[in-house]
């Protein structure tokens, strides 16, 4: 089965329940690294209900887990997720129910050996009331896909990243058991904890979630540039580029320009860049 260029264009779905509570935003503070000394009153306030709990703005990425590619035509085995995008339209609550609609925005055919990349958005808002809260976008990437008669136009470029030193940098040491803390946010793909897989498809261990590595890098931009205040942070754009081993230490390079702040991550060990092209935008 290939893709069917005007059948994945004509894919939405509408009205797709979603709920979640001070656990899941608790364990989402924990899963991308936060907690790890317990007496930081500053991560406290993400991972203790003592107060009025904060929330990660990178949480958005994983509230609305919607099967819109399912059966789409693209072999399964050989994708990607190439891109993240969010536009937080308020803070998010500590817990929440939600109504989401998701669409295919474009699918770009890159030319038979090249691969597809396709575009998706979700819209979130609120059930009780149906103001907006959060839009996400995803990139898929169909390394196997491309000729199939799709949309021939250059795909959107990224964010460029400065050319200058950054201004800051964080360094935020992984844990060898990330992947399997982080999983139980809804991503339970066996790459992510199945040795056996993992070096079947050419892995020495079993691979960190992107978005675990994307919500280490929001926690990076709040330590560093927000003073753990998550209501400044109200979008969050990278691209992926290469995957990190749990236990290695992902360093987040970083540029402020009023209120846009460019930032890239690398690997401490093994000097690899993980996420490219990235771009915070700040409240105000």
């Amino acid at each position: 089965m290939a893709i069917d260029y005007d059948h994945i264009m004509s894919l939405k779905l509408t009205d797709q329940e979603f709920s979640y509570g001070d656990r899941e935003s608790m364990l989402y503070a924990l899963g991308v690294g936060m907690g790890r000394d317990p007496l930081d009153e500053s991560e406290l306030a993400y991972t203790f209900e003592r107060d009025t709990l904060k929330t990660v703005p990178s949480m958005a990425a994983v509230l609305t887990r919607m099967p819109l590619l399912k059966d789409c035509g693209y072999d399964y085995s050989k994708v990607l997720h190439g891109e993240m995008g969010l536009t937080l339209h308020r803070p998010l609550a500590p817990e929440g129910e939600l109504l989401a609609d998701a669409r295919v925005v474009e699918a770009y055919d890159k030319g038979e050996g090249r691969g597809a990349l396709i575009l998706t958005e979700t819209v979130a808002r609120d059930k009780s009331d149906g103001t907006p809260v959060f839009t996400a976008r995803s990139a898929t990437f169909a390394r196997a896909d491309g000729g199939f008669g799709g949309c021939t136009d250059p795909s959107p470029q990224p964010h460029p990243v400065p050319d200058r030193t950054p201004d800051v940098s964080c360094a935020l040491e992984t844990r060898a058991d990330q992947a399997l803390l982080y999983r139980l946010n809804g991503d339970r793909n066996p790459l992510h904890a199945d040795p056996i897989l993992a070096q079947r498809v050419g892995f020495p261990v079993p691979i960190l979630h992107g978005l675990c590595t994307y919500g280490t890098a929001c926690l990076a931009i709040l330590k560093t540039l927000c003073d753990y205040d998550h209501t400044k942070i109200t979008g969050l754009d990278v691209r992926f580029s290469a995957p990190v081993y749990p236990g290695e230490t992902i360093v987040t390079d970083m540029w402020r320009d009023g209120n846009i702040v460019s930032f890239q991550c690398r690997l401490e060990e093994r000097d690899v860049t993980v996420i490219r092209n990235g771009k915070c935008t700040l409240a105000g």
